[in-house]
């Protein structure tokens, strides 16, 4: 019996892989999106040594001047441990600061400092250029769309019911 080798397949011409029961699934759809952004984005800011979580951790704090470390966890969806952690990161790296709350000595408020706000707009900057071609696929209406639907389908966690 003679076995024949195909010649691998180039990009142009090779046929779409079935998902299968995949197929149906969000969470896996979304994953591998957010894994191709995820390598891309890796690999624009690989210079910055970013960890798992600190950019995020940076744009929630920006959005929102004064959070306490308990809501940023609640927000990023880590452990508040985790949290300690990348605040620690960010603090050492100086892009931003614990304060203890006038209104309760017991929380911590989060800010961002001066150089912290400039790395955070270069790595928006990075994001942008990251998710430019996803972008470039769909229409304006299409995006706003699919933010509407994936606020709405995070809502079920955004209630309280967490």
């Amino acid at each position: 019996m003679t076995t024949r080798r195909r010649a691998a397949p180039d990009a142009a011409t090779a046929e779409q892989v079935s998902l299968g029961r995949l197929d149906h699934y969000l969470g896996f759809r979304l994953r591998r999106l957010q894994n191709q952004l995820s390598k891309q984005f890796a690999a624009a800011t690989a210079l910055h040594g970013l960890r798992s979580g600190l950019f995020t951790a940076l744009a929630i704090i920006e959005a929102n001047p004064g959070i306490s470390q308990n809501r940023l966890a609640r927000e990023v969806g880590l452990d508040k441990s985790l949290v300690v952690l990348i605040l620690d990161d960010l603090e050492k790296r100086g892009w931003a600061e614990r304060r203890r709350s006038a209104a309760d000595r017991r929380r911590h408020e989060l800010g961002l400092t001066d150089e912290g706000q400039r790395m955070l707009n270069q790595l928006f900057e990075s994001l942008d250029e990251t998710e430019k071609g996803v972008f470039d696929r769909l229409s304006p209406d299409e995006i706003e769309q699919l933010h509407q639907l994936l606020d709405r389908a995070y809502s079920l966690w955004d209630d309280g019911a967490k």
